[in-house]
């Protein structure tokens, strides 16, 4: 009997240590990527601004190729939304509105409903090095409340997310430059 009272006070401890963790650690993460692509500011802005293109090149639409995509408004215009349903939990359920535009910038704001719920921002954004070169950024910001922000403690949130824009950022480039 003792030994489960030490167990389970050693189970409290762990429980209340990591609720006393995750009261102080950072809620916020953001994390960018960039790549340069052999094309012209415009050749690549003119692509990136439709969201129906970034099936061609975000790795998350390259991992369900059957999961149900639905588009409300005008592409390429803001207030457009893409959205998608996938029964891998690794994509989940959400969807992805263009909040703003301009030749430089396209703001996004990412609305999950599943796995888990979360609104987070994200962009890209081109500036010209030269006549047939775009340095292109891409982006991601979000928030997470207590206590799912312990995940940001133990997770290395900038390198699983990051590999996963590296991913999209090399297919733009072999896209657009072929």
């Amino acid at each position: 009997m003792k030994i489960l009272k030490i167990i389970g006070l050693a189970i409290l401890g762990i429980i209340v240590l990591a609720l006393i963790v995750a009261s102080v650690a950072d809620k916020d993460y953001a994390l960018e990527r960039e790549i340069t692509i052999d094309a012209t500011h415009q050749e690549v802005f003119d692509y990136v601004k439709y969201l129906k293109n970034q099936d061609n090149f975000s790795k998350w639409s390259s991992m369900d190729p059957y999961m149900k995509k639905e588009y409300k408004g005008e592409d390429g215009t803001v207030g457009f939304i893409s959205s998608w349903e996938s029964d891998s939990s690794d994509v989940g359920v959400g969807e992805q509105e263009i909040l703003a535009i301009d030749k430089n910038r396209i703001e996004y704001a990412l609305r999950f409903k599943e796995p888990f719920e979360a609104n987070d921002k994200a962009f890209m954004q081109f500036e010209p090095i030269g006549d047939n070169q775009t340095k292109v950024t891409w982006g991601f910001e979000g928030t997470m409340d207590f206590p799912m922000n312990l995940m940001l403690v133990v997770m290395d949130f900038d390198e699983m997310l990051g590999a996963d824009l590296e991913y999209g950022l090399e297919k733009l480039k072999e896209i657009i430059e072929s």
